[in-house]
């Protein structure tokens, strides 16, 4: 059943990405702009993909691609990911990385959990999404927070992107301590606040 759930997600991720092509000809040859007809297929692809990294840790013996990245470098690609959607949006995103060195994580994993934390504070802040980048006593703490009335409810899993999340976040271990991903209302801009913390 996982196989063929697994084969049709990745069939309409494909047919996702054939219709972006579509849109990218339709706006060189009609002079039109479709950026954000864009970024819904591409948010929809990522979904899917999330969809996909949960059969891939619903099997047996899922591993991590752990190794040294450069955590400004994953900041830097979620602001230009994220950045000029939310302007669309009159939603300003501010970058604060203090983080200089290499840290051990499956980029391509934060980074998506990153860009989905963004995107979905930006559907409810105000006028304000923050990225920061700390570490503390051996744990490096990624941070999403907005300006927007925060969580309705902070039940322990609201959804299937959050139970990966989760389970992704706890994946990471090093000296015998796991990762964590918590949410909370305090953020320092006033709603929602999403912290995951790597070891």
């Amino acid at each position: 059943l996982l196989d063929t759930l697994a084969s049709g997600v990745h069939d309409a991720k494909n047919q996702l990405f054939a219709a972006e092509a579509i849109i990218t000809r339709a706006e060189t040859e009609h002079g039109i702009g479709l950026g954000e007809a864009r970024y819904a297929i591409e948010a929809a692809a990522n979904r899917l993909s999330r969809a996909l990294v949960a059969y891939r840790l619903l099997r047996e013996g899922a591993m991590l691609a752990v190794t040294p990245a450069i955590v400004g470098d994953i900041c830097d690609e979620v602001m230009l990911t994220q950045k000029s959607h939310l302007a669309v949006k009159g939603v300003r995103l501010d970058v604060r990385c203090d983080v200089l060195d290499e840290w051990p994580l499956d980029r391509d994993l934060i980074t998506d959990m990153l860009n989905n934390a963004v995107q979905n504070a930006g559907r409810y802040a105000r006028q304000s999404v923050r990225l920061s980048a700390t570490t503390d006593d051996g744990w490096l703490s990624l941070i999403v927070e907005d300006d927007g009335p925060g969580f309705a409810t902070l039940p322990p899993d609201c959804g299937t992107g959050l139970m990966v999340a989760e389970r992704l976040a706890r994946l990471h271990t090093r000296r015998e301590r796991h990762g964590s991903l918590t949410l909370t209302n305090d953020s320092a801009l006033g709603g929602a606040r999403f912290e995951l913390r790597l070891p």
